[in-house]
């Protein structure tokens, strides 16, 4: 009897761990991704941040953007990352997986911190279809080169790529208005600050946008199709300090765009309204400006430009200690549990 009883405790308790590494998949399956909700009234918009640079730790920034989207506007906020399936952890620089581009399926508004992205055609499908949709597009800093699929590739999805000679440029000229030209500005030694343009100043993504700074620095843009409409220059500075000069010279003279707007007419023949700026570094997030920016531009590409407001709420949601950008540099070992919201009484 007393075997018997062991017996049964023994397959009892294999059940019991069964269900509990079920339970463990299933969670950490969940956890290849961060999803927000609304503190309150949600907005009717679904928004989707796609995080995929190795450089400027986009990984970082986007949660943080996406809480404030979530928590003090309304949006319904998804965060994707670039994850290295051995043991689903967050790896900037593995460029060939990011899982949940599903989401993209029903969203109303895509938000891009890319950089050199060669992806799966499984998961640039979702990507294709959006874009053929015409829903709108944010691009920030290095998603201008977001795609970097070899030429000898099989893949469908090939003319992506940021030096396509088929579709010239890729999506980031093609689409955004520019691919990848060079660092205007002396990459870490010379900061960037945002000029807005006086006749474009009353746009509303520029609603309560007056003090932008950043410690990147200004990017080369020289294809930038007549139709885009500049909201800010960008103003290279001496040093890596916001108080720094302006540098003299041709390097202002004249200034590269730093933020634009353009409708683009896809291949399907509808159009998407398209918001780019080459600043989107975690660190230059730190601005209040560039945040109010963002938030700016993603109510206007979703229709929700007269909700804009001058003092629209863009402080942190949880606390944001970004690590300064550079190669190698992310935080090993991370999970997209470790951005899970911790402040759930923000609104």
């Amino acid at each position: 009897m007393k075997y018997q009883l062991l017996a049964i405790a023994y397959v009892l308790s294999l059940f019991a761990c069964s269900g509990i590494m079920a339970q463990t998949n299933k969670d950490a399956e969940a956890q290849l991704w961060c999803e927000y909700q609304p503190a309150g009234k949600s907005n009717g918009k679904k928004v989707v941040l796609v995080a995929g640079d190795d450089e400027y730790r986009s990984e970082e920034a986007l949660p943080m953007l996406g809480k404030i989207l979530a928590r003090r506007h309304g949006f319904h906020s998804i965060v994707l990352f670039p994850i290295n399936p051995e043991g689903n952890v967050i790896q900037p620089n593995f460029q060939t997986n990011i899982p949940g581009m599903h989401h993209l399926d029903d969203a109303d508004l895509v938000i891009l911190g890319l950089r050199f992205r060669n992806l799966p055609d499984e998961q640039m499908k979702h990507f294709d279809q959006y874009l053929q949709s015409g829903k709108p597009i944010i691009g920030l800093r290095t998603s201008t080169h977001a795609f970097n699929i070899p030429g000898d590739s099989d893949s469908k999805f090939k003319h992506y790529t940021h030096n396509s000679r088929d579709w010239p440029g890729g999506f980031g000229q093609q689409v955004l208005g520019d691919t990848w030209v060079n660092h205007h500005g002396h990459h870490k030694r010379e900061s960037t600050r945002g000029v807005i343009v006086d006749k474009n100043a009353s746009h509303p993504v520029l609603k309560g946008v007056k003090d932008v700074w950043g410690p990147t620095d200004v990017y080369g843009v020289i294809r930038l199709p007549e139709s885009a409409t500049v909201l800010l220059d960008g103003a290279v500075l001496a040093g890596m300090s916001p108080d720094d000069p302006p540098v003299e010279g041709k390097k202002n003279d004249p200034m590269m765009p730093l933020a634009w707007v353009r409708d683009y007419q896809n291949q399907s023949g509808s159009t998407n309204k398209v918001f780019c700026t080459t600043m989107g570094s975690s660190t230059d997030f730190e601005s209040e400006d560039l945040r109010r920016m963002i938030i700016n531009a993603s109510h206007w590409c979703t229709g929700m430009g007269d909700q804009i407001s001058e003092t629209a709420n863009v402080d942190y949601v949880d606390p944001y200690s970004p690590t300064p950008y550079g190669f190698g540099n992310f935080k090993k070992g991370t999970t997209p549990a470790d951005y899970n919201l911790k402040n759930r009484s923000a609104q």
